[in-house]
């Protein structure tokens, strides 16, 4: 059997994973360079940012064994956020988690899917000039992407219809001062979360400090559109005043626009499938948290193999 899954984030790579390790080789495709979705790490000029998810925590049992598991091979640590819970983060950064789950994987990186067609044999998957055969697909993109693959009329669109999604605008920056804090938390403000990104086990140590801060839901919707130069300009400043720096002590900054950050109006069920063999899943379907994408994802995978016995 032949199994295509489209997006290498959390839920693909849990699907993936689960069907690899069953003795199936499923061919993940994605549009981007790396791997992970938001579990993501920029790095650049010797600095690193974990400009996506900060953490992940674990409240089942299945999942908490994937961490475990990724502690074991030093891909994933405990982090002391100064909070009361335990937050496990990637090793070196947190596409380091998706990295673990990835491995002896059949990933295809910069392979953009256009749709998702039906076929004699199966279903059809378009890829540049390029069709594919493949008798299961899983679509794992955010759910309002998932209409350009199947089209605005397909059943899947109708169910999804009321997801909803809140963005995300991302500070990083890399600042010239000692750390006031690790993480601050305040979603009265603007810039919502502050974490100290150097902080984390595993991370470069140096005399500069490098810094995350997402912007709050309300700041993020209102200036979506704008572009990076104006997200830099409004951000900054409000991140030195919180750290208590002078924009001269800020060595980089740079911005990510994350359009489908959140989910804040989840499907309500793991995952949505069509002919038996046609699945979409995301954490959109049950909630904004890294373990409901893998949830979903390893709940699919399940699904395929309960069919195939």
């Amino acid at each position: 059997m032949r199994v295509a899954i489209i997006g290498s984030g959390m839920s693909g790579l849990a699907c993936a994973r689960r069907l690899t390790d069953a003795g199936l080789k499923p061919v993940v495709y994605d549009k981007g360079r790396g791997i992970g979705g938001r579990l993501a790490t920029r790095r650049v000029d010797g600095l690193q940012f974990d400009h996506g998810a900060q953490y992940v925590t674990a409240r089942n049992d299945g999942f908490a064994a994937v961490l475990q598991d990724m502690q074991a091979k030093g891909a994933a640590a405990f982090w002391a956020d100064g909070s009361d819970k335990s937050h496990v983060v990637g090793v070196p950064g947190m596409s380091g988690l998706a990295r673990a789950l990835a491995e002896n994987l059949d990933v295809c990186q910069l392979s953009l899917v256009s749709a998702v067609r039906p076929s004699a044999t199966g279903w059809s998957v378009h890829i540049g000039e390029e069709k594919q055969s493949f008798d299961y697909v899983v679509i794992t993109v955010p759910a309002p992407q998932i209409a350009g693959l199947l089209g605005p009329d397909h059943f899947i669109v109708s169910q999804i219809a009321d997801v909803r999604f809140a963005p995300c605008l991302t500070l990083m920056a890399a600042v010239n001062n000692l750390p006031l804090f690790v993480t601050l938390n305040d979603d009265s403000h603007a810039l919502a979360w502050i974490a100290q990104d150097g902080s984390k086990p595993g991370r470069p140590r140096g005399t500069i400090s490098t810094w995350v801060a997402h912007a709050s839901v309300d700041f993020s919707t209102q200036y979506l559109e704008e572009d990076n130069v104006s997200h830099i300009a409004r951000m900054l400043p409000l991140l030195c005043e919180r750290l208590c720096v002078s924009t001269v002590q800020v060595t980089y900054a740079g911005v990510h626009r994350w359009r489908y950050a959140r989910v804040t109006a989840p499907l309500g069920q793991p995952f949505l499938q069509t002919s038996k063999t046609l699945y979409a899943g995301g954490d959109w379907c049950i909630g904004p948290r890294v373990e409901a994408a893998w949830t979903s994802g390893d709940a699919i995978a399940r699904d395929i193999l309960e069919q195939m016995r």
